[in-house]
């Protein structure tokens, strides 16, 4: 393990059967923290996030809860990714992040998206869901979502 993998508490690790290029190291963090998960939030619109400072926490919160306290973090050992899925028209939708790995200065997070099935009896009530994790502070010039069709 290198000492950066060990100071952010990363795991070395590679996708089994990925080829690898020359030089490339992926670092993969061993647990994400949910911070807030639910069906209920105020951002009306599709979005992914990544907040590494205390100011763009307080805009995004302001945003998604204003009417709750917002959790406080030390963005110097940690960062907040989050995805929303926007406005759903009933319940049943559900969003989670899943994994996320960070190497050569991209973080990559993995989600889920779940829809109600086509039988399935819901309320009928606007939904917004989302899931906020907070993970290990890494040093990232990139972020990229990618959803699981799972």
């Amino acid at each position: 393990m290198t000492a950066i993998a060990a100071v952010l508490g990363l795991l070395l690790v590679q996708a089994p059967g990925e080829p690898r290029a020359p030089g490339l190291m992926m670092l993969e963090a061993p647990t994400t923290r949910t911070i807030d998960k639910g069906d209920q939030s105020n951002v009306d619109d599709k979005k992914q996030v990544l907040v590494r400072t205390d100011a763009e926490w307080t805009r995004l919160w302001q945003q998604h809860a204003p009417d709750r306290r917002r959790p406080a973090f030390d963005f110097s050992k940690e960062m907040i990714v989050g995805v929303f899925m926007g406005s759903r028209p009933n319940a049943g939708f559900s969003t989670a992040i899943t994994k996320t790995t960070a190497g050569n200065g991209v973080l990559i997070v993995r989600y889920t998206e779940k829809a109600p099935g086509a039988r399935t009896v819901s309320a009928q009530v606007l939904t917004f869901p989302y899931h906020l994790v907070a993970i290990p502070k890494a040093s990232v010039t990139d972020v990229k979502f990618e959803k699981d069709d799972k």
